[in-house]
């Protein structure tokens, strides 16, 4: 490791600890020295000069927090010595000059892709199966019980003969030390048959809670999402499984896809009430299904500009690193696919508490601008009338790996952002519209806020972790990206890319910015699997629009 700390914006007052730092030890940083009075474990911080109770803290160039006490130079920054805080924002002036990155070795790149008659280009090429209101979810489960393992889709079944081999040992006289002491790979695991449609990657059933007994605004929400995923470039068509007297409807569904441009998708449409019993609607959706997929399976992928390419950035089980190596860098790929006339997606609005003023200013227009802005404000109103608010996002896991305020995490998630000027600003569900940097409305909960985007139009997800999360998707590859080594050693089967070569100083930003985006043409190509797509990690849950942060 070329440095043990770092100061991440010259006007930062705390220093980030790449390294464990003992107390007494006098640590320099450019012209200062400090003497630590305390132990600094990794990825937390401490501070240059003695601060006062009401003193700011700054970190990012930024308002993160204020201090809570007297706090003595070199000392641990952490929740009981600091409590958060953010700056105020209101329109300003437009801030959209940006430097732009070198393309050049990208200019002439593709990627293979799924055309599709909107012009739009798929990275995938998926069935999906979804319900109007979760009283389908189990007829939803029976044509995915005929149809996935039949047409070659299904997981090998090593944890099912895992546990078939531990009951074996039971009935055999075995006791509990027996079962204790097998191991896993000691058990034969049973290989998933080929795929009948080469040209299909799948049949993705998006089972759901909603659709009825909620707001009538959840229904339409919900049908607006159901909609994004049946217009995506990555669906070719889908079964549309409904009871009938939900909040949900048909017809609002209908208006949704109208919204989309995307009547003309490939639908089947199955209400119980109207065919009657269980048995009528199953085997109408595993025929009408599997007719389907033989006109699906004849599209082929081909060659696509990058321009195509629609990333949703996001980022979940983050810690103190994500925001100086994996946020930034995902910033650098965002920028280059933007240069080259593709899109990015930055959501999860309770993480961008703390930066409202330089992304509304780097808005295009001041319409957009005040769109953020009073979407911001919206959001942080509800979660405190609910007796929450934005200072309460950070996870037990993010404090403990030195994320002490949400204003921290805000200003490193925002990384993920890059420099580029913003396009657009969308309320959840609507569509993209504008190539270039997108703000969508969502949660900061990892898996609301994947599928959110997924169902907005990004047919790649780029997922930052330093602390290991396995979210996937159904329809779209979400790719994970590890703030740090050991995280990307020991979590190997869900990791992706490790970007940790930043903060021991192997590589730098734009180097590692580069290395995804050629990562990603890999997966939009479809000659890399990533790890959630072979794990088929189809997580999906809709956003109810109450406080979730």
């Amino acid at each position: 490791m070329k440095n043990r700390v770092l100061k991440v914006h010259p006007s930062d007052n705390v220093i980030v600890a790449l390294d464990s730092l003992k107390s007494g030890e006098e640590i320099a940083y450019g012209d200062k020295k400090t003497k630590l009075i305390g132990d600094i474990s990794p990825k937390h911080k401490y501070n240059e000069e003695d601060l006062k109770v009401g003193d700011e803290v700054i970190m990012y160039g930024v308002l993160v927090g204020k201090a809570a006490q007297d706090i003595p130079a070199g000392s641990w920054i952490n929740v009981f010595n600091v409590k958060h805080a953010a700056s105020p924002f209101k329109l300003g002036d437009r801030k959209t000059d940006w430097e732009k990155p070198n393309i050049d070795l990208f200019k002439d790149k593709t990627f293979l892709g799924y055309h599709r008659e909107d012009g739009s280009v798929g990275t995938a090429n998926y069935w999906i199966v979804l319900p109007l209101v979760f009283c389908e979810n189990k007829n939803l489960q029976l044509i995915k019980d005929a149809l996935v393992d039949n047409l070659g889709y299904g997981k090998k079944e090593k944890y099912q003969n895992f546990a078939a081999d531990l009951i074996n040992k039971y009935k055999s006289g075995g006791g509990s030390e027996d079962i204790l002491n097998s191991e896993l790979q000691s058990v034969a695991i049973n290989q998933s048959q080929p795929r009948i449609f080469e040209n299909i990657d799948g049949v993705k059933f998006l089972n759901h809670d909603m659709g009825c007994g909620g707001t009538r605004q959840d229904a339409q929400a919900l049908c607006g999402l159901l909609a994004g995923y049946i217009s995506h470039p990555n669906v070719a068509g889908a079964t549309v499984l409904s009871l009938g007297c939900q909040n949900a409807q048909y017809s609002i569904l209908q208006e949704e896809l109208a919204k989309r441009n995307a009547q003309d998708k490939k639908l089947i449409f199955l209400e119980q009430q109207e065919l009657g019993t269980e048995e009528k609607v199953v085997t109408e959706g595993i025929k009408q299904t599997l007719a389907s997929l033989v006109e699906a399976n004849k599209i082929e992928r081909k060659p696509a500009p990058l321009s195509k390419l629609k990333l949703g950035l996001e980022c979940g089980g983050s810690d103190g690193f994500s925001g100086i190596s994996a946020n930034p860098a995902l910033g650098y790929t965002s920028d280059l696919l933007v240069a080259l006339g593709g899109t990015s997606v930055l959501s999860e609005f309770p993480e961008l508490c703390g930066v409202e003023q330089e992304l509304s200013d780097r808005c295009e227009t001041e319409e957009t601008a005040l769109k953020f802005i009073d979407l911001m404000r919206a959001y942080a109103r509800k979660a405190e009338e609910a007796g929450s608010g934005f200072d309460m996002n950070p996870s037990p896991g993010n404090i403990k790996d030195g994320l002490i305020t949400d204003a921290i995490k805000s200003a490193g998630a925002a990384k993920k952002g890059g420099t580029s000027p913003v396009v657009d600003v969308l309320d959840y569900p609507q569509q993209i519209k504008k190539n270039g940097l997108n703000l969508l409305c969502t949660p900061g909960n990892d898996v609301e806020s994947t599928t959110a985007m997924v169902g907005s139009g990004c047919n790649v997800v780029l997922f930052t972790t330093g602390l290991g999360t396995p979210t996937g998707n159904p329809i779209a590859p979400v790719i994970k990206v590890a703030s740090n080594r050991k995280l990307a050693e020991k979590m190997s089967d869900i990791i992706d890319i490790n970007t940790g070569t930043v903060i021991e100083g192997e590589e730098t930003i734009e180097e590692v910015g580069t290395r995804i985006l050629n990562y990603v043409i890999e997966v939009a190509s479809g000659t890399t699997q990533c790890a959630s797509v072979r794990n088929q990690q189809d997580d999906f849950i809709p956003w109810k629009r109450g406080v979730s942060l």
